[in-house]
């Protein structure tokens, strides 16, 4: 009993610690050039855990239009555009541009970079559990489960694995955003593998943005110089409809509308933009301007993780608080047992006293005896917690795999010196009783 309670205490311990410090380490990798995670309004944290750490779903969508205004404006350094909906086999498939390699200060070990459409870069441990090599194939499944819909019209092409970062880009595959809209039939522009219904969509969206320009022609609206509208016969149908209706509305808004619907409607969204400061004043500015002046939202990866760790933090210190309960309990248990031994042993102590045995030798023995059961508990507790964390890290998504389970920590000889200390202190009693036997009186009560 005394070992199985050294074991539970030590193992939670253990577990906690490993856990919590692996984490925090895991958040800091992840997020430690990134300042600010803009995306589709909704709950903050979601976005963090979404767009930073890969472990929960998106808010939504944001047009791709923001994405070149925010790169242009002074307080941004890098604006980095993700786009998700796929994975493989639990690994985000990341629709993204060169610039996240940068944002996350990685390199690619072998191979290169995608060039074009649905060629990938993997993550070290994607290729280390599914022993990729360049040149292999993938196929995605639709949504962030590795259960969802496998879209085998697609394969990606592997041209390039990462180094190893020890951050979340381990476990990611990335690709270019123009193949992520491919694989859900989202039509855009230079796209080299257009399908005949994007294709006609484009040449609509294309007309629709024609008719604008020869429509403001047609009122006399300024045109930049040396540009001409070149106008067919369908075209000339429009501007005679909309001559019709223009004592009706402002007819050159409508059109304009229609246009922006119609890129709109073409699926011309990211998920998220990563953004990197280009000095501290953007602090201040920048999460404001976006909340305010936009239908997004900005959410800052340190502040979110502070809050999510304040969320833990109870349920963290109460499970540590039990296992230190526990240990207390073990140590009680330890110098029970001893005590009642020793009541027991008094006449073989006797007996090893008449031997030649000296008051220190008893001494020892009985101390080694607490030492004993809590060393053999303390290794049994360590090997418990590292099956668990074997499981914890099995459960836990592929994008999200960040425990290694059978790594020897520093702090777990810590916990094995403090079984030790428990040991020896509940002993302490035992064996000074044991030191101050009296042959005389023990063998005559016998």
């Amino acid at each position: 009993m005394s070992i199985l309670l050294t074991a539970f205490g030590i193992s939670i311990l253990a577990v906690l610690s490993i856990t919590g410090e692996t984490f925090e380490k895991q958040l800091d990798n992840n997020s430690k050039n990134i300042d600010l995670v803009i995306g589709a309004k909704g709950s903050p944290l979601q976005l963090i855990l979404s767009s930073v750490y890969h472990i929960d779903n998106p808010t939504g969508n944001i047009p791709l239009d923001e994405l070149e205004p925010l790169r242009q404006n002074p307080l941004v350094q890098l604006a980095v555009p993700l786009s998700l909906g796929d994975n493989f086999k639990g690994h985000r498939i990341v629709g993204t541009d060169s610039s996240f390699l940068t944002i996350y200060d990685t390199k690619i070990n072998e191979g290169r970079i995608w060039q074009k459409n649905f060629e990938v870069v993997i993550g070290e441990q994607v290729a280390k559990k599914h022993h990729f090599k360049l040149g292999d194939q993938i196929n995605s499944s639709h949504g962030l489960s590795k259960d969802g819909h496998s879209h085998d019209e697609h394969p990606f092409t592997i041209v390039g694995i990462l180094k190893q970062n020890n951050n979340v880009t381990d476990n990611l595959i990335l690709t270019n955003l123009e193949s992520v809209w491919d694989v859900h039939g989202i039509a855009h522009a230079h796209n080299d593998q257009e399908t005949p219904a994007q294709k006609e969509q484009r040449e609509r969206e294309e007309d629709g943005q024609e008719t604008v320009k020869a429509h403001q022609h047609h009122h006399g609206e300024d045109l930049p110089e040396n540009s001409s509208v070149q106008t067919t016969t369908e075209e000339k149908k429009h501007h005679d409809h909309a001559d019709h209706d223009h004592d009706h509305e402002e007819e050159g808004v409508f059109v304009k509308s229609i246009g922006a619907d119609m890129v709109k409607q073409n699926g011309l969204e990211i998920t998220a933009i990563l953004v990197k400061y280009q000095s501290p004043a953007a602090i201040g500015i920048l999460p404001k301007m976006i909340d305010q002046q936009t239908d997004m939202q900005a959410a800052s990866p340190a502040m979110e993780s502070t809050r999510l760790f304040s969320l833990l933090g109870v349920g963290i210190d109460s499970l540590a608080i039990l296992a230190y309960v526990i240990m207390f309990i073990a140590g009680l248990s330890v110098f029970i047992n001893l005590y009642n031994a020793l009541k027991q042993r008094k006449y073989d102590l006797a007996i090893m006293r008449t031997l030649g045995a000296s008051k220190g030798k008893l001494f020892n023995i009985v101390l080694l005896e607490g030492l004993t059961i809590t060393i053999v508990g303390g290794l049994i507790g360590l090997l418990l917690a590292h099956l668990a964390l074997y499981y914890i890290s099995n459960q836990t998504s592929q994008s999200a795999d960040f425990i290694e389970a059978f790594k020897l920590h520093p702090k777990e000889l810590v916990f094995l010196l403090v079984a030790c200390l428990i040991g020896i202190l509940a002993a302490l009693i035992p064996a000074i009783k044991a030191y101050k036997t009296s042959i005389s009186g023990t063998l005559s009560n016998k």
